[in-house]
């Protein structure tokens, strides 16, 4: 099991109360259809590459998202941090991510001139705008379902003795979210999510934050069914 992984278990943490609170959406959008299948390598290849296509547009409204966290970063510490997964994201994973799809036979350019799929618009969307309405907290909330969430399912698929590594096509996807970079990018959004919490909560402010976490895991299941029925 990755290391750490109980990190994303503990009740007493910010992220772990927010999952308990929307169990049943956070169950349904980590053992997804589509993610299974990705685990007993029956996803059909063109669900993936439709999947795929729209990620590199989710990739360049997430990196919007986070500049905005440099922006409502309230330390320089913070901003410091925001900055570094922006420019990693815009300078190293946008660049994996297009490697990783050429073995799909997908194109950049291809990938650019796609019509956005309205799950990924819905998306994208609210995220920015719980940015932009709300502070910096209610922001990383509102990210935390993919940062985390994607850590938990390469993390639950990879130990998972029913899944299929050898000869699955998905092998490469299942070990790149298991693996210790990204763990670790997701171990430290817990802890963030905990930071901000200390000097950001109040009396109320929880019900308010499960609202926008459930809202936003809600949005990666429907994520996962535009992947898996080719929707747009």
């Amino acid at each position: 099991m990755t290391k750490d992984f109980h990190d994303f278990n503990d009740p007493n943490t910010l992220f772990g109360r927010l999952r308990f609170a929307c169990i049943d959406e956070w169950t349904a959008y980590c053992v997804h259809e589509f993610v299974r299948r990705i685990g007993d390598a029956t996803l059909p290849e063109e669900s993936f590459r439709h999947y795929l296509q729209q990620d590199y547009l989710f990739l360049i409204h997430f990196s919007r998202a986070w500049a905005l966290a440099v922006y409502k970063a309230e330390t320089l510490a913070h901003m410091r941090a925001a900055a570094s997964t922006l420019n990693a994201l815009l300078n190293h994973e946008m660049q994996l991510h297009v490697k990783y799809c050429a073995g799909w036979g997908l194109t950049e350019q291809e990938m650019e001139s796609i019509n956005e799929a309205k799950a990924n618009m819905a998306y994208t969307r609210y995220v920015l705008e719980r940015g932009l309405a709300g502070d910096v907290l209610d922001l990383h909330v509102a990210l935390a379902p993919c940062v985390i969430g994607y850590a938990v399912i390469g993390n639950s698929l990879a130990t998972d003795p029913t899944t299929k590594l050898e000869g699955n096509p998905y092998k490469d996807w299942i070990e790149m979210y298991a693996g210790e970079e990204f763990q670790r990018v997701a171990r430290g959004a817990v802890h963030h999510l905990d930071e901000l919490a200390a000097s950001r909560m109040g009396p109320g402010r929880f019900e308010s934050l499960v609202k926008t976490f459930r809202q936003a895991t809600s949005l990666e299941i429907g994520f996962w069914d535009m992947g898996l029925h080719i929707q747009f």
